[in-house]
């Protein structure tokens, strides 16, 4: 049940990735020149007061972690750091292959 849940997470992230991937190169093809959005610019866009929080609490109780961490990660592009989510996800939620095979008893 949980590799399902885990395996549905990465089928979202991945989703959220490509229409990323889309917005970018559809803006890219407009300027002439290629220029991703960072995922920080998505997170100020789509909710601002979420980030500021985030970075509130994260200061008071984490400094180490906002500075060099997450806001190289905010510079990141939008849609890369979803389809690493998406694999992250994806490899937690893999179930291997019996190594019997499909027909063993």
């Amino acid at each position: 049940m949980i590799r399902l849940v885990f395996r549905l997470l990465s089928a979202i992230s991945l989703a959220v990735a490509v229409i990323m991937a889309v917005t970018d190169a559809t803006r890219s093809i407009a300027i002439s020149h290629i220029e991703p959005t960072p995922l920080g610019a998505y997170w100020l866009q789509y909710a601002p007061d979420s980030l500021d929080r985030t970075r509130a609490w994260l200061v008071a109780n984490a400094a180490w972690l906002w500075e060099p961490v997450l806001t190289t990660l905010l510079r990141a592009p939008g849609f890369a750091a979803f389809a690493v989510l998406a694999f992250l996800l994806y490899a937690i939620g893999y179930r291997r292959p019996d190594p019997a095979g499909r027909l063993a008893a």
